[in-house]
């Protein structure tokens, strides 16, 4: 019986398959602990994913090795799971605004993918803000002009590759994010398609017809011949090469990895929100079926497509979280693994007067600054390695804080419990300090890869597993509740906006 379902999750560090299973409705009612949505996990496979950075705020991934490692990780559950003819359909999350350009002769990559966290287009985007195009791609995007997102990406590697926009404009190369380059591979070529969550973080697609905008195409200067078509999340979006994994799998679902992860929460209806925290931090609010439009520097974004019902959302994107805590290993040294920041942190009183504003690769909302860099403040003698550990975990919860004031600024009602999903919430003295300076009561599923139980949920719908999205992970979560005092609370976040403000004015 074909009753499992494939999820694809392609993200910036690594890349993994994970069979998920249809739960019997007696044991999605009835055993609380085995079962997330409806969907068991039954087999898993992970790749490490190298990074590349040829230049300061430049950042690259090998789209051929994201493929090798799909395709690895891929028939390695298969094998786990008992075969082929036990899977139904594939689905697919994926890394956002991560930009490729490929023969479509060959399929192979004619430059490394742009990772959405790369700024070297910040000023193309500051030029086109200068002359004053950023109120109409808001209007029809519901996003700002920034390198963060595909267009400008698009646009370069279309320059930097010799002949890549003539052959652009003649239909022999391809340009997509990383679902539409690997359901290209996955196909043979078969399907150019991306879905309408992915397509939302390009700013060539207008948010209310969830269709290409040739204005905006010619803005970017990307020819609108390369583009894949958009499809539904849960849409038939073609059917994997039989000779790649035994069977000609059909891939019936498709979302961006923060679209997926409000799915695999099961945070459909208006007013829930969830963050994930994983190397940035993402916090995707659902507002309903109409866009919002955010006058502070939040972001529109669609919250999902399926089965012809959309949700709209409001989108804070931290562009350094689970980084920061890399850097203090890899970078500073001053830990061996992730896990013992934990424990340096609690090993303080307070934080010493000690902060760590993470800006590797720029801001993000509500700032947006492209140019900033990562600042201490507040160093003294006393300071030590055990500061720098719990200034990059309080950092978390600080611009976790601004992201939901602007969400209240937006009218959205103040939020009594986040959802959180992601790694770095394996972190207890991170994940309680966000209670704490955030005001809110803090979930954390028992089951932590919502990006792919998204993508499963979205697949096992289009392809008639299940007939619902609305389920939720079943698990009793981990819940951390504010203890601080208001005025400790204030005197901290002061700090902080003192932090960032030093960070954004040494950038000038």
């Amino acid at each position: 019986m074909k009753s499992l379902i494939l999820a694809i999750d392609q993200g910036t560090t690594s890349t993994r398959a994970i069979a998920f299973e249809r739960a019997s409705p007696q044991a999605a009612q009835g055993a609380v602990g085995k079962h997330v949505g409806g969907l068991r996990p039954v087999a898993v496979s992970q790749i490490e994913l190298e990074q590349h950075f040829p230049r300061p705020g430049w950042v690259e991934h090998d789209a051929a090795e994201i493929w090798a490692a799909t395709l690895q990780t891929c028939r390695e559950v298969v094998r786990k799971a008992g075969g082929v003819g036990r899977f139904a359909a594939i689905g697919i999350t994926n890394q956002r605004e991560t930009s490729v350009l490929w023969d479509a002769a060959t399929g192979e990559p004619l430059h490394r993918a742009i990772v959405w966290q790369d700024r070297r287009t910040a000023a193309a985007t500051g030029e086109l803000a200068a002359a004053g195009h950023e109120p109409e791609v808001q209007a029809a995007t519901g996003l700002i002009l920034d390198p963060y997102f595909s267009a400008s990406k698009f646009a370069w590697l279309l320059d930097a590759v010799p002949g890549a926009r003539a052959r652009a404009e003649a239909g022999e190369v391809r340009l997509g994010t990383i679902e539409t380059w690997l359901i290209w591979k996955l196909t043979n070529g078969a399907s150019h398609v991306t879905d309408a969550t992915n397509a939302s973080r390009t700013s060539l697609m207008d948010l209310r017809t969830r269709a290409w905008r040739p204005e905006l195409a010619e803005l970017f200067n990307v020819p609108m011949a390369a583009l894949p078509e958009i499809r539904g999340c849960a849409d038939h979006l073609g059917d994997c090469e039989p000779s790649l994994l035994g069977a000609p799998l059909p891939i019936h679902g498709a979302a961006g990895d923060q679209q997926a992860a409000l799915v695999g929460h099961g945070a459909l209806k208006a007013g829930d929100a969830k963050i994930t925290y994983g190397t940035g931090a993402f916090l995707v609010a659902n507002v309903g079926a109409a866009p919002m439009t955010s006058t502070s520097r939040l972001l529109g974004t669609l919250g999902y497509e399926a089965q012809g019902v959309a949700a709209y959302a409001l989108e804070g994107s931290i562009f350094s979280a689970g980084s920061a805590i890399q850097w203090l290993r890899d970078g500073l040294k001053v830990i061996s693994e992730s896990r013992q920041s934990e424990a340096m942190a609690q090993g303080l009183k307070d934080n010493g007067g000690v902060y760590l504003v993470p800006g590797f690769t720029g801001l993000g909302a509500p700032w947006w600054e492209p140019e900033a860099r990562g600042t201490i403040v507040g160093l003294t003698r006393d300071s030590g390695p055990a500061h720098m550990v719990r200034a990059a975990l309080e950092s978390l919860a600080y611009q976790t804080h601004d992201l939901l004031e602007a969400l209240e600024k937006d009218g959205a009602p103040k939020l009594s419990v986040l959802k959180v999903d992601g790694g770095v919430t394996a972190n207890a003295f991170a994940m309680q300090f966000v209670a704490d300076i955030c005001d809110v009561t803090v979930e954390r599923p028992a089951f932590q890869e919502m990006t792919a139980l998204g993508a499963a949920k979205l697949a096992a719908l289009g392809c008639g597993l299940i007939d619902t999205l609305d389920a939720a992970p079943a698990e009793a979560p981990a819940v951390w509740r504010p203890r601080m005092a208001a005025d400790e609370r204030e005197r901290l976040l002061k700090g902080w906006r003192g932090a960032v403000k030093a960070a954004i004015i040494a950038a000038q």
